[in-house]
């Protein structure tokens, strides 16, 4: 039988603390000439954990599982990303493995939700460690003037950052918008429900598909040399920090009168105020003072339109009276299965 070759990069994450980062390595695999490469294509591998910070030397070997799959924009060939969860030897999710915890909680009550989210990631690109926009000595014009900025000196790294737009979507990822944001060399995207008939945006769709998103942008960012940060405070001062603003919404939240809904999530939430902060991304603190739209870290309020608060009830959501609550506490580099499983819990009261 005629058969061609197809390239797939294995992604996982690590177990370096306070925050995982990405790891991936390349493998390629013969399929049949007419063939429609699925996920069965990929098989699991294997990797050493004792370089990821994920097993000792002297017992290294852990297990990659494919759990999903899209087009590789970045390939020289027919080229796949390959989303893997890390497993122990013996098959059970490894310690760092926090995707098996969020299907654990889904399973456990939280899916009859029908919970949806988005994310809004924000990040900022830095080129010999200064955001692009800042010079070599000093600090550029105050903030004011970036934020959907357009023109050479408002707008930095747009060439990057239309490329890593247009790879998610030739990658099929939910992506559904970008913008510059109130830092220089600050950018943010948006990723999860876009409307789009057929569409999830499941726990488990949208935080995958965050990780991919993640991948192409720090891949795309080595053709331009130009590192990608998810630092919460990149710059220590008068300037904006870097959130994930994490869009959340329940089937009764989207219902008529699911107003009533948003509200007791938000009183939910105050109560685990505590337990959400604790994942919702390292050195938050520094995000979190009060100041640069954001409620203080040892602070929860929430509210109809109100950018300084803990949780915000979009507008069109108070005055349409369902649909969604933004949560502005996480970070920019808050890991989305973490995240999604503190709110499920709290929501659905499993803990």
């Amino acid at each position: 039988m005629t058969q061609r070759l197809v390239v797939a990069e294995y992604i996982w994450l690590d177990g370096v603390k306070p925050t995982q980062g990405l790891r991936s390595k390349t493998r390629v695999f013969p399929v049949g000439a007419e063939d429609e490469v699925s996920l069965s294509n990929f098989p699991r591998w294997s990797f050493d954990g004792s370089s990821t910070a994920q097993a000792e030397g002297g017992d290294s070997d852990l297990l990659l599982e494919p759990v999903r799959m899209c087009p590789n924009p970045t390939s020289v060939d027919e080229g796949y990303l390959v989303l893997c969860e890390v497993l122990n030897p013996d098959a059970t999710p490894h310690a760092t493995n926090k995707r098996a915890e969020l299907r654990r909680t889904l399973d456990a009550g939280a899916a009859a939700l029908e919970p949806w989210f988005g994310f809004e990631q924000e990040y900022t690109l830095l080129s010999e460690g200064r955001p692009l926009g800042f010079p070599a000595e000093g600090y550029p014009a105050p903030q004011g003037p970036y934020y959907c900025g357009v023109g050479a000196g408002k707008a930095f790294g747009r060439d990057l950052v239309d490329a890593h737009f247009t790879a998610c979507l030739e990658a099929g990822l939910m992506v559904y918008g970008l913008n510059a944001e109130v830092m220089p060399g600050q950018w943010e995207f948006q990723i999860g429900y876009r409307g789009l008939e057929g569409e999830s945006a499941d726990p488990l769709t949208a935080s995958d598909q965050l990780w991919l998103a993640r991948w192409l942008l720090c891949r795309l960012g080595e053709d331009e040399g130009v590192t990608v940060s998810l630092a919460t405070k990149p710059v220590k001062g008068d300037w904006n920090g870097a959130g994930m603003h994490t869009n959340f919404s329940t089937k009764g939240m989207r219902a008529s009168g699911g107003i009533k809904d948003i509200e007791a999530a938000a009183k939910a939430m105050e109560k685990k105020h505590a337990e959400h902060i604790a994942v919702y991304g390292a050195n938050n603190e520094e995000r979190l003072t009060g100041q640069h739209e954001t409620c203080s870290i040892n602070e929860f309020r929430y509210g109809v339109a109100d950018r300084g608060a803990s949780i915000r009830i979009p507008r069109h959501v108070s005055n349409n009276g369902c649909g969604y609550l933004e949560d502005r506490r996480p970070g920019a580099n808050a890991n989305p299965y973490d995240l999604c499983v503190r709110i499920l819990k709290t929501v659905a009261n499993l803990d």
